[in-house]
């Protein structure tokens, strides 16, 4: 069903060029838009002219038309004047009127079409006989994005998102959860990575300039068949979650980058429980202090160079030392150790992994 907003930017568009006024109701009497109080008061002549057989009919000086949808009547539009040019304006907006119905309505069936495809509810045969009578490409490269918002249903980044996209007819936009905004956009050959991650950003830096917004956006791999663009979907999903956990700082992420985070969000929850104790035995390093935490991470961030780490911790050489020394005493690993600093690291991101699937649990 059309918005009443799109209705009355219609009849408004209408008189701006024709200087009549005109109104727009439903079956049932009720105005839907209008740009006159005093066309509006024609309600019961409306309801009448729904119970007759014209199509069109000129009562107290106004035109009546009526507007299906297929072979069901939808809107009723009453128009000021009873002249043959009157009568040609209220042809034009019915007929301007039936092409949004139709526009709605083979948007709403895309829009169908995307969610089931994206949720492996369609059978092969479905697929291309829908997207055939759609006027779907099946071979065309596509890459799923995910675009997930700070707060539930914002209207405002889904209409910013397809502002965006507007011109680009053959994108699909849509929404399958409460938080999340689906972008299937077709690619040309020449596309890559990279350019699929600064079309990522662009959405992150829109939506948080225009939308107030703060999100993150994640893509899956590029696919070149409609059939297979569920499978990037999912990857988007798993990129988004694998982001969440272990590279939160990071606004946009790729399925393609995921790096050991990939690895590590599919192993059980027995294997890293097995694998914290083997390493720290009754301890973890949610345990750790404040100062031991900062120093580690920082001593990771500096590729285990001590000089560089205690610069910009503003620490003496020797107290890093310190601190280091404590921690392998504690843990039984030296950080300046390559093995050791590689075990370390993993453990640092399979406890992460941990927490986030206790959180899901919860």
């Amino acid at each position: 069903m059309i918005s009443n907003q799109i209705l009355q930017n219609t009849v408004d568009g209408i008189k701006g060029i024709t200087k009549n006024d005109l109104c727009v109701m439903d079956t049932e009497g009720n105005v839907l838009a209008s740009t006159s109080d005093e066309i509006s008061r024609f309600v019961e002549e409306g309801k009448d002219f729904v119970q007759s057989p014209a199509d069109s009919q000129t009562m107290n000086g106004f035109q009546f038309f009526k507007i299906y949808d297929e072979t069901q009547l939808e809107y009723v539009v009453v128009i000021q004047g009873d002249s043959e040019e009157v009568y040609t304006i209220g042809k034009i907006l019915v007929f301007q009127i039936q092409s949004l119905l139709v526009a709605y309505k083979e948007r709403y069936d895309k829009d169908n079409f995307i969610k089931n495809l994206l949720l492996d509810n369609l059978l092969m045969v479905d697929i291309f006989n829908r997207a055939k009578k759609l006027h779907i490409e099946m071979n065309a490269r596509r890459v799923a994005f995910i675009i997930e918002t700070n707060k539930e249903k914002d209207s405002g980044a889904l209409e910013t998102v397809r502002s965006m996209f507007a011109s680009h007819t053959r994108d699909f936009i849509t929404a399958v959860d409460e938080k999340n905004i689906i972008l299937v956009k077709e690619i040309s050959q020449k596309e890559k990575i990279e350019d699929l991650e600064k079309t990522a950003e662009v959405i992150v830096d829109m939506l948080n300039t225009e939308a107030m917004s703060r999100v993150h956006v994640a893509f899956g791999t590029i696919v070149k068949d409609l059939k297979e663009v569920s499978r990037s979907y999912k990857e988007a999903k798993m990129a988004l979650d694998v982001g969440k956990i272990f590279y939160s700082d990071k606004k946009v992420i790729a399925y393609s980058n995921l790096g050991i985070g990939r690895l590590i969000y599919q192993l059980p929850m027995p294997l890293c429980k097995m694998f914290i104790k083997e390493i720290f035995s009754d301890k973890t390093p949610d345990e750790f202090d404040e100062e031991t935490l900062s120093t580690i991470n920082k001593f990771f961030e500096n590729n285990l160079n001590v000089s560089e780490t205690s610069r910009q911790l503003y620490i003496h050489r020797n107290t890093l030392v310190y601190r280091l020394d404590k921690l392998q005493k504690s843990t039984g690993l030296d950080l300046r150790v390559f093995d050791d600093a590689i075990t370390f690291k993993i453990a640092l991101m399979v406890v992460k992994y941990m927490n986030y699937l206790e959180t899901i649990d919860y």
